[in-house]
């Protein structure tokens, strides 16, 4: 059981980061890093769940709140940057250089 769930949380956070390495997409960014904070906040609670202590589903609560707050802030970014370039190719958002 232990195994199996640290495995899938393994694959949720590796998925996570080959998202981050290949996506071009500031959508697809973002739901990446979806991945890899909620692949932390699961192993959070696996360990807290062994160890039999609450402070792993503490942590857990905080990372779905910091993840929300991080989608809210990168969508506002988002959004504005795609009004002024027409686009949301990250490679193509040059409009912050100096």
């Amino acid at each position: 059981m232990v195994r199996a769930a640290l495995l899938v949380t393994n694959a949720l956070f590796c998925l996570g980061v080959y998202g981050l390495l290949t996506r071009r997409n500031a959508i697809g960014l973002l739901l990446s890093i979806e991945l890899i904070l909620n692949a932390a906040a699961v192993n959070f609670v696996l360990f807290g769940t062994l160890r039999g202590a609450v402070e792993g589903h503490s942590f857990a609560l905080f990372i779905i709140a910091l993840a929300a707050c991080e989608a809210v802030a990168a969508l506002a970014v988002i959004l504005a940057l795609a009004r002024a370039a027409r686009t949301i190719t990250v490679d193509h958002m040059n409009l912050l250089k100096g």
